[in-house]
């Protein structure tokens, strides 16, 4: 439930379109951020001190698997497919209510802590009901979307769907959990990629998120094998055949996008499709860098995510912010991807990227109030002339102080108040020795 806060003396960076940064107040009521640097006079229920601290929108991930937080360090140093075959897939098979919701729990919770308060989800192919149950309970925003998978060489039967399956389980959630918790909850359509789908399957998600006006997520081009592979089957370029599925859009978020040529990226623009760069997950598993300065260039929108634990290890969008502006600059020079159009990317385009640009994102009156405090008075941000520079090259996730979603405070003085931080460890680490004991056992497979 909302409540009245005065988040006051901070510097808030607003991400507005003129990039505004002023000094002063935030008050939130009623779940909306109701008045910015106003004047002293203003009064609420919990008043923050945000003096020495920066106030910033929440960070909004368009790529996360929640499913996979519990698979943290159990994938390492392996290329996609032999990432997903050997160890995803058997994860995922063996993952049961109780896992998956400790796998959400944990994930959320790390997301909270380091001041992401929205993100675009990929669970997996059974028990995705779990998830929305913990995405409502802790209060968090999130779109979130059922892995679909209806064929694939070496996909364990657990997470082997009939195509008619597939849809009316996701059909079934949509109805249930779409436009939840006031809003914050939302469904989109997710088959997993084009390798593990029938074209039958794609092109139903395509008809039925038009007619359904919802999203969806799926990625795409991640990996040379999995481009190959798309290729050899259908001919086709893999944007090509998505976008011959009608799998392109507005309303379409495509993971990574690194193998793309000047056709594809043509494409991306005229059908104003989102990307999602997942700069942390491409490096570890050597699936090769998004061509993000030619896209940005072309106008197409580009949005940042962790991707998962598995092939992340940590789900940080300070770590994202600074590795993609990085990467790009040591291909193309130290004046690509400045610090304020990353910030841009984490908050407002990833926003935009959702279609919720009118409702978070920015710091603006009227929108709704998800807000982040991060200190700058540690000894890795000080000092800061360039404030956009400094988050964007010196924050941590530890730096953050102060989250409310959704006008509700979620953490305070970096201590959770939705979750209990000591019992989601303690359910994390018994959950996924009993998983993992279930892949050893391929006790899954009955």
């Amino acid at each position: 439930m909302s409540e009245s806060i005065l988040i006051k003396g901070g510097t808030l960076i607003t991400m507005d379109d003129q990039d505004s940064i002023v000094s002063g107040d935030l008050l939130i009521t009623d779940g909306q951020i109701q008045d910015i640097a106003g004047g002293k006079s203003a009064k609420a229920k919990v008043e923050i001190d945000a003096r020495g601290c920066v106030v910033l929108p929440g960070f909004v991930q368009t790529h996360i698997h929640l499913c996979q937080t519990l698979f943290r360090g159990a994938a390492d140093d392996l290329s996609l497919i032999d990432w997903l075959k050997k160890r995803i897939w058997p994860m995922e098979a063996a993952h049961s209510v109780r896992s998956l919701r400790a796998s959400a729990r944990l994930g959320i919770a790390e997301l909270i802590k380091g001041g992401t308060t929205c993100a675009l989800t990929m669970e997996t192919v059974n028990h995705t009901e779990a998830v929305f149950q913990v995405v409502e309970e802790t209060g968090y925003r999130a779109t979130v979307g059922k892995c679909m998978m209806d064929r694939g060489e070496g996909v364990p039967s657990p997470l082997h769907e009939g195509t008619e399956a597939s849809v009316e389980e996701s059909l079934a959630l949509l109805e249930k959990w779409h436009g939840k918790g006031e809003g914050r909850i939302r469904f989109c359509f997710a088959p997993r990629f084009a390798v593990s789908c029938t074209p039958e399957l794609l092109s139903n998600v395509a008809h039925l998120a038009h007619e359904r006006r919802v999203m969806v997520h799926t990625h795409a081009s991640e990996s040379r094998d999995e481009c190959e592979l798309v290729e050899e089957e259908t001919g086709l370029r893999n944007i090509t055949y998505l976008n011959s599925l009608g799998l392109t859009g507005r309303h379409v978020a495509l993971a990574h996008c690194i193998h793309v040529d000047d056709d594809e990226i043509a494409i991306l623009k005229r059908t104003n499709t989102n990307v999602v760069h997942c700069p942390s997950s491409n490096l570890k598993l050597g699936s090769g860098v998004a061509p993000v300065k030619r896209m940005l260039e072309a106008g197409i929108s580009v949005s940042l995510g962790a991707d998962g634990a598995a092939c992340n290890n940590r789900l940080d969008m300070f770590t994202e912010m600074r590795t993609a502006a990085l990467l790009q600059k040591a291909l193309h020079g130290p004046e690509v991807l400045p610090a304020k159009r990353a910030l841009r990317m984490a908050t407002i385009d990833g926003a935009r990227a959702l279609d919720l640009e009118n409702e978070i994102g920015s710091l603006e009156i009227g929108k709704r109030a998800d807000v982040i405090v991060v200190r700058m008075d540690c000894l890795h941000s000080t000092p800061h002339p360039d404030l956009a520079s400094a988050i964007t090259y010196s924050g941590q996730g530890s730096d953050v102080e102060t989250v409310v979603i959704d006008g509700r405070l979620v953490m305070m003085e970096g201590k959770l108040l939705t979750v209990d931080e000591l019992s989601v460890v303690s359910e994390a680490n018994r959950e996924a020795e009993l998983l993992m004991n279930r892949v050893a056992t391929r006790d899954y497979m009955n």
